[in-house]
């Protein structure tokens, strides 16, 4: 059997990338920054097959970063996922973005706290299982000062709410974790824990594909930003 051809599709922050896993080997590239996804994903991504030297057809998969984050972000890498795979007819894998998250740091116990924005966090406690990661428990979005650290050794926090809520980065240094609050969910970790799911045969009709969201608001109100210190 000829090796795994997958493309992977991570857009749920502000960092968009996709990448490529061709016989063994990972290509990514980034979106450009200060752009919208929707502009500057398709392009890059046919550009990324290009060098390759590959039709769409020629895949196996689609892998997207499925949720939670950036609700138009999300919308955006699976309806690419969905329209490039209905058209080529390849099946696709949604991979939840704390996982990626998680895949992206070095670490057998994870924290991953992602910044839902509206004074909010998305996080999940993981483990590593070999090249794979699984959910200790269900993603769950909390303001940041309510999150709970996970108890025992050997946690790695990571993410970018670490950056943007200083009361949570005390609350977990206080907490004696490590931290990576530079790491963010990519294409190529979406990839990376699509390959096993793959060959499982966990790949979904491309008409399944939808995004998780976690939180169905995505605005607060002109009163709910002046009560958290915004501007209406």
């Amino acid at each position: 059997m000829r090796a795994m051809r997958i493309l992977g599709l991570e857009t749920s922050t502000d960092l968009g990338s996709c990448a490529l896993w061709l016989d063994g080997e990972m290509t990514e590239r980034r979106c450009p920054a200060g752009r919208p996804h929707s502009e500057t994903l398709l392009p890059l991504v046919r550009a990324l097959l290009a060098d390759a030297g590959l039709h769409f057809a020629q895949l196996d998969a689609i892998a997207f970063g499925a949720g939670p984050g950036a609700f138009t972000g999300l919308r955006v890498a699976c309806g690419i996922a969905q329209g490039l795979a209905v058209a080529a007819d390849l099946p696709v894998l949604p991979v939840g973005t704390l996982e990626a998250l998680a895949a992206a740091v070095d670490g057998e116990r994870i924290l991953a706290l992602l910044d839902a924005r509206m004074n909010e966090v998305y996080y999940a406690t993981l483990e590593r299982a070999g090249e794979e990661v699984r959910l200790l428990d269900r993603v769950r979005v909390a303001p940041p000062g309510e999150i709970p650290m996970p108890e025992g050794a050997g946690w790695l926090a990571c993410g970018n709410a670490l950056a943007a809520y200083p009361v949570l980065a005390e609350r977990v240094a206080q907490a004696g974790l490590p931290v990576r609050p530079e790491a963010m969910p990519t294409a190529a970790a979406v990839v990376r824990l699509a390959r096993p799911r793959l060959q499982r045969g966990e790949a979904i009709d491309a008409a399944l594909a939808a995004p998780f969201y976690v939180r169905d608001k995505v605005a607060q109100t002109v009163a709910e930003r002046l009560a958290g210190g915004g501007k209406a």
